[in-house]
C-alpha cells in the first residue's frame, strides 16, 4: 500500500535544500518505489511531500539524505519532523 510521507526541516532555505539534492540525487532520477515528490518553504524551514510505493522504499532511500547532508555540510536546526500517513487516494501519478 502507498504511503504518504511529510517532513520538516527546521532552518533549511531553498538554496541549502537545492544543494543536498544535488547531492542526494544528481541525476533527478526518481528513486525505487517513489510516486512523487514535492517540495517547498514553510514557516521556519523547508517542508517535503513524497509518496511512496511502500514504507520499505522510503526506509531504503532515507541513508542517501543522510548522506547528501553530511555532503552538502548542511544541518537541519533540529531533527527531521516526519509523519508517515496511509494513502487513500492518488490521482495522476
Amino acid at each position: 500500500m502507498a504511503v504518504g510521507i511529510r517532513i520538516k526541516l527546521a532552518g533549511i532555505t531553498q538554496e541549502q535544500f537545492d544543494h543536498v539534492h544535488d547531492q542526494v540525487n544528481p541525476d533527478r532520477t526518481p528513486p525505487k518505489g517513489l510516486l512523487f515528490h514535492a517540495s517547498g518553504p514553510i514557516d521556519g524551514g523547508w517542508g517535503i511531500v513524497d509518496f511512496w510505493e511502500s514504507r520499505a522504499d522510503f526506509d531504503a532511500f532515507a541513508p542517501r539524505m543522510v548522506e547528501g547532508m553530511a555532503a552538502a555540510g548542511t544541518e537541519p536546526q533540529a531533527p527531521p519532523d516526519i509523519k508517515e500517513f496511509p494513502v487513500h487516494e492518488l490521482i495522476g501519478a
